[in-house]
Order: structure tokens, then C-alpha cells, then sequence
């Protein structure tokens, strides 16, 4: 269900950030003591809301309650601004009204909408592309989509047989129980990264509270991963049901204990894969991430998103221009290898070509309709890969009207590139 979902969005950052911090897993001067709290300290406590925590993190949690993270459900009978399109244009796919929706889920790319049948809610089977600002049919297909359709059955089409508990809530919530279909609050809170809090709230320490930018840069990554990842977790069915996030994964504990990434053949081209291994749909940022050779450096998402907010694209700490700049500088340690960042893209300055993110990130994984968002894996991918994989590639991701054999010839006269890697 949460099929090119995921709130926050965006998550576009940098290129190659390799080796933001080469040592980044913990940094100079922090031991392992210092860097998570005691299991006893996240088990033993219990949650407390978000709101408890922004009685002393004032700043962190006025900037964090404006972001989708904070905002990822809402309820349209407390927030009636919350819907974006106007529902009282008539529409032949929009058979329900404003009073009918129990939460509004998403802003960004697209939006839906859920009514509630007992404890459970449903999605409407249509959605609004907030993009292109039209209603657009939303239906999971039984065969050859998410790898959970064939557990939910919906043979009229209306998602009457696809409940979000186990589909979505986990990741749109904090605390979601299985047992009970209760939540400790909804949306992506506080306790979601720092676990329960009461602990601290009690008594403020750095050994009472999980913070991922003390962790090594494995866990702290599983924190979004958790959420930002295709897979399956590692004991499902649980209960009897089948379930799309991690169940009884929080923060401060080890993912891969609870959860499997999505499976991938090289050289097959599948509904959540291309064939080199590179993400094809939305909310799939970690399955990227962990390819990266900036993962491999110790860099984590927060290098370059602040989850608590800003006012830059995707959450991040600077505007994409120039977040990269952080750690990477012509012939600097962390490359490009050439005397200008234009004379590293071969663009000119300032120009669209000439970002980092728009070779190294370029927008070709699936959200809704057309309309796409930025890879994580940070890789270039040549206009030869395209011809031998099927992998789209930066150059004509941009140059629509060219072919990849146009773009291959452009790139085959730039002397600062391996003739190798151009045409792997």
C-alpha cells in the first residue's frame, strides 16, 4: 500500500558524496558507550508524543511540525485545508465527498484518501496528482505489482480488500500496535527516530535517548531505512497477516533483525528493480543508499537532510547546489578531479546541467503517473548502459529530443572521461 509513497519526501541530495566523513561510523573522540543509549533505556521506556518533546526541543519541534514528516496523515474534519484538490468539481472517478474521508495521506506528488470501516481504513481507489493537479485511478494490480497484492485480493477494485494497518500505518504512524490497531501518535513523531522518550522527559541525558547522529552509520541509516526501503519483514505472515513495513523494529534496535530488503537479479528489469540493480519506483531511497559508495563511506541521510526540517527541497541542510559543495571540490580529496565544477559537467554554470544531482541523481523512479523522483545509488549512468540495460541515463533524462547514441558521441569528446566507464 505504500506503493510510491512516502512522505518526505523527496529525498534528492548530492553526487557522489563519497566519503562525506571516511570516518563517520564514529566519530574521533566518541565511544561506543557514547554513541546509543543502553537497550534497557529504549525498552523500558514507554512513548510519550511528540508534543511532550517540544516542551523543550522548542525550535527543533516548531520547524519539524511544518514538514510532511509531521504531516504525512491528516485529519480533513481538524484540518480541512488538508485537501488540495476541489471536491466539489464534479468528477466521474470522485465518488465521495469531504465528509467521508477519515484522513487525507500525502502533499507532495500525490494524494489520497482513506475512510474507516471499524478499526481498519481503506484507500478511496482514485488519487490526485498534485503534480499535473488531475484525479488519477489508484489500484494496486493483483499480478505483476507490489509483492503483497496477491495476499490482499481485491476484486472489485476499490481497495475495499487492501486494510492499511498492515500495508501502511507502520511507517504513517509511531508505536502502530498489530494487536490493537492503535497508535501512540500519528505520523512520522519524534519517538519514530529517537524511540520512546519517557525516560528522558523525566530526566534529560544523552544516555536515556536513542540519537542517531551518535550512532554508527548503520543504525543511524536503518532509521530511515526502516521506512524509506522495499521489502518484507522477516517473519511474515505475522499473525496471519502479511505485512509491508518492519513489525516491532524501533528505534535503537538492529533492522536487519526484523526486515529483508526487496530481492533483485542483475540483468532483470522488475517492478521495483532495474536490471543494474537501481531503484524503479518511489520509497526506495535505502535499497539505493546502501549501494552507494557513499554508505560505504560512513555517510548517512542526515549528512544531508535534516529531518527536522528546512526550508530547501526535500529536507535538506542547503540548497541542492550546494550541499554537495560540503564535501566535494574541484580537485579536492573527494573529487570531481577537474579545476571547475563546469568543467566537470562540461555545462555551463548555474545551468541545470550543471548540478550535482542532475547526473548523479537524476528523476527516474516512478511515484505517480509521469511523474518521477531522484535515484540515491549516486551512480552515473552512461547513455551505453541505456542501449545494453534498459537503465535510463541523465543525459537523455534532460535531452528529450536526442538519442542515446547522440549523447554517447557528446560524452566520447570529453577528455576527462574513461573511455571504460563510458562504455561499460
Amino acid at each position: 500500500m505504500r506503493t510510491g509513497s512516502v512522505p518526505y519526501v523527496g529525498l534528492a541530495v548530492a553526487f557522489l558524496l563519497a566519503s562525506v566523513i571516511a570516518g563517520a561510523a564514529l566519530a574521533p573522540g566518541r565511544s561506543a558507550a557514547q554513541a546509543a543509549p543502553p537497550k534497557a533505556a529504549v525498552s523500558e521506556a514507554h512513548y510519550v508524543g511528540s508534543a511532550t518533546c517540544g516542551t523543550c526541543h522548542q525550535e527543533i519541534y516548531a520547524r519539524w511540525s511544518k514538514t510532511r514528516m509531521a504531516n504525512v496523515v491528516r485529519d480533513p474534519k481538524e484540518h480541512p485545508d488538508a485537501i488540495i484538490p476541489d471536491l466539489s468539481k464534479p468528477n466521474a472517478l470522485v465518488t465521495f465527498t469531504a465528509k467521508d474521508i477519515a484522513f487525507v495521506y500525502g502533499s507532495g506528488w500525490k494524494q489520497r484518501y482513506f475512510h474507516k470501516v471499524g478499526k481498519d481504513y481503506f484507500p478511496y481507489p482514485i488519487q490526485w496528482d498534485v503534480t499535473n493537479k488531475t484525479w488519477l485511478p489508484y489500484h494496486v494490480p493483483d499480478v505483476g505489482g507490489d509483492w503483497w497484492a496477491k495476499f490482499y485480493p481485491d476484486p472489485k477494485g476499490d481497495n475495499s480488500g487492501r486494510p492499511t494497518g498492515p500495508l501502511c500505518d507502520g511507517c504513517h504512524s509511531v508505536n502502530y500496535d498489530i494487536k490493537t490497531q492503535a497508535v501512540a501518535e500519528w505520523n512520522v513523531g519524534c519517538e519514530a527516530c529517537h524511540g520512546p522518550g519517557s525516560a528522558h522527559a523525566a530526566h534529560p541525558a544523552a544516555a536515556n535517548v536513542v540519537n542517531p547522529g551518535r550512532q554508527d552509520y548503520v543504525s543511524a541509516n536503518d532509521t530511515c531505512i526502516r521506512c524509506h526501503s522495499q521489502g518484507q519483514p522477516l517473519g511474515n505472515p505475522i499473525a496471519g497477516k502479511y505485512y509491508d513495513w518492519p513489525v516491532g523494529y524501533q528505534a535503537g534496535l538492529k533492522l536487519s533483525d526484523f526486515w529483508k530488503l526487496e530481492d533483485h537479479k542483475l540483468g532483470e528489469l522488475t517492478f521495483t528493480h532495474y536490471p543494474d540493480g537501481t531503484a524503479h519506483k518511489n520509497r526506495m531511497q535505502g535499497n539505493d543508499f546502501i549501494q552507494s559508495l557513499m554508505y560505504a563511506r560512513g555517510v548517512t541521510c542526515f549528512s544531508c537532510h535534516d529531518p527536522h526540517g528546512t526550508q530547501n527541497e526535500a529536507m535538506l541542510k542547503k540548497p541542492a547546489s550546494e550541499v554537495c559543495l560540503t564535501c566535494h571540490s574541484p580537485n579536492g580529496r573527494n573529487g570531481p578531479r577537474a579545476a571547475s565544477i563546469e568543467a566537470h559537467t562540461h555545462h555551463a554554470a548555474g545551468s541545470a546541467g550543471d548540478q550535482c544531482v542532475a547526473c548523479h541523481m537524476p528523476k527516474i523512479e516512478q511515484t505517480v503517473a509521469k511523474v518521477n523522483v531522484a535515484s540515491h545509488t549516486f551512480r552515473f549512468v552512461p547513455p551505453a548502459q541505456t542501449d545494453k540495460l534498459g537503465v535510463p541515463n541523465a543525459c537523455n533524462v534532460c535531452h528529450t529530443d536526442k538519442t542515446t547514441a547522440w549523447a554517447t558521441a557528446a560524452i566520447a569528446t570529453w577528455a576527462d572521461r574513461s573511455p571504460w566507464r563510458m562504455n561499460p
